[in-house]
């Protein structure tokens, strides 16, 4: 019998050592660039240096033609957001402009922009002077441009760039909430709306202001008028007209709250704190629930992931953007060993992923954006440890 037990626990102790071997440089600035640098080799290689198509076929098949353009999209701007934020850290600017180029270049390709095209039944590029929202695939590729000029990249897509935001802000103050469509016919989702207002605010950063006014009317409605009663939270949804739909996702509170950590930090930690109090898992694992109000076993979730025991997979993850740049050490830590033990990094001839990004290359691009994110919207290192 003990000869029996000893082997059934071989497993789980190899597991334990690797998780540890893997996390106990986590909080250590110093110790941290080796590993972050070699994921962000990974990245490049697998994303930056992919051709549109090979990037598509990349993302899943089952999540349809829609998601994978949407996917492909968020690992361009969540790998260009990375290495912009490494290249802060670890003054390497010069080294990241390039690879940022690239991926901005991806983003720019008729195949991204295809499954935004095939919704609105018009390109998203050749109708900036139209009504149409186009606020999915426009605010990204604003905020990937904005990451670019911050980090000292040249000005060959400026004319570009000054279109894009001119477009998102008229289309937002001529809305009657100062919120735009993902898609016809649809809810508003926030977490889309507020990459388009980081993007405006990081070109009022980089353009003497300009836009800063539609950034602050729309944090001043989002603090007093889209807050979830029960939560206290940033609602998840709004009603095409611009009312809230009370009730939120864990997924999108992590997201709102870290897209809020680069606008408005006091915000930002208001709720990331109530996103710990309502949201935060600590059995089996710690991470944040998807559901505040129920417990799913299992469930699949088209933005959250396979949600197992309540755990939801990209809040966990996007909460690490929020406790690094709120500074919360400890829970950064306590999530990335999460990521480590579920995800299972391998590394080789100095790149390094979780094993899930073969699957979900996505995930692999987020989570390390949300490791480097730094805490304030103009990507300033603080005195204080961010690592």
């Amino acid at each position: 019998m003990i000869y029996v037990i000893t082997i059934l626990l071989i497993p789980f102790v190899l597991k334990y050592l690797w998780t540890v071997i893997n996390i106990w440089h986590i909080g250590k600035i110093d110790k941290e660039e080796k590993g972050i640098t070699h994921r962000a080799n990974y990245l490049i290689s697998s994303v930056a240096k992919s051709s549109p198509e090979q990037l598509l076929n990349k993302m899943p098949n089952f999540i349809g033609s829609q998601f994978q353009g949407e996917w492909a999209l968020y690992s361009c701007s969540m790998t260009a957001f990375a290495l912009a934020n490494i290249g802060i850290l670890y003054n390497k600017k010069d080294t990241m402009i390039k690879h940022i180029s690239s991926l901005i270049d991806i983003v720019l390709s008729p195949q991204i922009r295809r499954y935004d095209k095939t919704r609105w039944v018009e390109d998203p590029l050749d109708s900036l002077d139209g009504n149409n929202s186009h606020i999915s695939y426009l605010s990204h590729l604003a905020w990937m441009i904005g990451k670019y000029k911050q980090i000292g990249g040249d000005s060959r897509y400026d004319n570009l760039y000054h279109s894009v935001c001119a477009t998102m802000n008229r289309r937002i103050i001529q809305s009657s909430c100062l919120n735009v469509p993902t898609y016809p016919g649809e809810n508003i989702y926030i977490p889309d709306m507020l990459v388009a207002i980081v993007a405006l605010s990081d070109y009022a950063q980089l353009n003497n202001g300009m836009y800063k006014t539609t950034v602050d009317k729309w944090v001043y409605h989002a603090k007093t008028k889209w807050i979830d009663k029960s939560t206290g939270l940033l609602v998840s949804f709004l009603s095409e007209d611009g009312y809230p739909i009370q009730g939120v996702k864990g997924s999108y509170s992590a997201l709102n709250c870290y897209y809020l950590s680069l606008i408005d930090h006091n915000f930002a930690q208001e709720q990331y704190s109530l996103l710990k109090l309502n949201y935060k898992k600590s059995f089996p694992l710690k991470g944040i629930k998807e559901y505040c109000d129920k417990t799913s076993w299992y469930n699949w979730d088209i933005d959250a992931g396979p949600v197992i025991i309540n755990m939801s997979p990209s809040g966990t993850a996007f909460t690490i953007g929020c406790a690094t740049s709120c500074n919360d050490l400890k829970f950064r830590k306590q999530l990335l060993a999460t990521a480590e033990i579920i995800g299972h990094t391998i590394t080789w001839n100095k790149r390094s992923h979780y094993l899930l990004s073969r699957y979900f290359l996505v995930g692999e691009a987020i989570a390390l954006a949300m490791r480097t994110t730094t805490p304030d919207a103009k990507g300033q290192v603080h005195d204080i440890p961010i690592m």
